[in-house]
């Protein structure tokens, strides 16, 4: 299997977290990790997002922040993918 290009790694991210991978395809996504900023921080939100939802307590946050943060996360991603 070659390395994992931005957009395999932030398909395989859910099945990661959920313990649902297959080794050779986790050690290609973690190694994609450790070399791509962008998508270890994609990682690591999603993760903090669950531990925080699993945790029971929910910081909702304010609609504008919300649409903000979407906003910069789309840009981000079409910059990236651009």
């Amino acid at each position: 299997m070659n390395l994992l290009n931005c957009k395999d790694c932030l398909q395989q991210i859910s099945s990661y977290l959920d313990g649902e991978i297959e080794p050779e395809l986790k050690r290609h996504l973690e190694e994609h990790l450790r070399k791509c900023h962008h998508c270890h921080v994609v990682f690591d939100s999603t993760r903090k997002t669950i531990e925080l939802y699993c945790d029971g307590k929910l910081f909702p946050l304010p609609v504008e922040i919300r649409d903000r943060l979407h906003q910069t996360l789309r840009r981000r991603w079409q910059e990236k993918a651009g």
